[in-house]
């Protein structure tokens, strides 16, 4: 019997070795060069210079708090959007016969096959001043122009600071979608929604859609059995989406580049120019550690989150276990 324990044990020793040694390689050995070179100088040729903390020194910088707030706010507004867009779309396909969902996924996928800078050129061209696209935007800040003038002032004060929202009137002159954070934003959901639906239609695909026919029979409408019971189901599936979308949001650069102008400066615009324009490699550095703690962040959150889920609703079933075979002693 420790026999076969032990060569099972080595049997799957062998299998992750090689996983293991391309994660050691490519990510852990890289990751601990880009934190060492933090912790040098740079020289005036663009080098890595001695030993030194002036690379942390420079970053007491008055913008760079408003640029990690605004990468992390954008980022956080692109994750929910595409959650919202996925969790029905993901339902719906998952109600679909076999042949049409292979045929609706597929079609999902379909934009990947074509480059992803070649589909940002034509957001581009789509979201010209004079496009419809611009017309709806213009529609939709007088809509919310007009519900902001509606609220009290503490709300106002509130989104003000926040940055959701400008004190200034609507100028069709000065309010296009070109170059501005909601074309960040819309060409964000478009290319991150793919990795928002398929994780959450896996989790769909196996969900007993019964149990909402169940729900409806015992007189639950449907939006509560779809809120209390199918999204509970596909928990898991949508913490995976959340991560899926907000780590590569939070770490976009060719789409803030491209769509954003100079109004809407993220991270990895600024990682961009101090590594190829200023060739500052250690303060690049520096702020790739920031951006990877502000994302290693959110995905802690949303482990402890999840196990603190699996440990409650394992709880509850021994709690209801016990009192199953309490009431069958009695």
């Amino acid at each position: 019997m420790k026999m076969s324990v032990s060569k099972e044990k080595r049997r799957e020793l062998l299998l992750t070795l090689p996983s293991f040694l391309w994660l050691l390689v490519f990510f852990a050995a890289p990751a601990l060069i880009v934190l060492a070179f933090t912790f040098h100088g740079h020289t005036a040729n663009g080098g890595v210079g001695e030993w030194s903390l002036s690379t942390w020194c420079e970053l007491v910088d008055p913008d760079y708090p408003a640029i990690v707030w605004n990468t992390i706010r954008i980022s956080f507004e692109v994750t929910v959007w595409c959650i919202v867009l996925a969790v029905p779309c993901a339902y719906a396909i998952a109600r679909m016969s076999k042949r049409w969902r292979a045929l609706v996924a597929g079609a999902i996928m379909l934009p990947f096959w074509t480059s992803f800078v070649v589909r940002i050129f034509a957001w581009k061209t789509m979201l010209h001043p004079d496009g419809w696209l611009q017309a709806c935007y213009l529609t939709w800040l007088r809509v919310c122009q007009w519900l902001f003038d509606w609220m009290p002032g503490a709300v106002q004060r509130f989104l003000l600071w926040t940055g959701m929202a400008s004190p200034g009137r609507v100028d069709p002159a000065l309010s296009t979608i070109l170059d501005s954070e909601a074309a960040v934003v819309l060409v964000s959901v478009y290319s991150f929604l793919p990795f928002a639906i398929m994780p959450i239609y896996t989790a769909a695909e196996k969900f007993d859609f019964s149990l909402l026919e169940a729900a409806r029979d015992l007189g639950a409408r449907n939006f509560y059995a779809f809120r209390k019971i199918f999204i509970p189901g596909v928990r898991q599936g949508i913490v995976s989406a959340v991560l899926m979308v907000f780590i590569p949001a939070i770490g976009s650069y060719v789409i803030p580049q491209m769509l954003g102008g100079t109004e809407c400066v993220l991270i990895g615009n600024k990682i961009f120019m101090r590594a190829m324009q200023n060739r500052n490699i250690p303060h690049a550095s520096a702020l790739a550690t920031l951006m990877a703690v502000s994302v290693l962040v959110p995905m802690g959150l949303a482990m402890w989150w999840k196990r603190r889920q699996l440990a409650r609703d394992r709880r509850r079933l021994d709690m209801r276990t016990a009192q199953l075979m309490t009431g069958g002693e009695s």
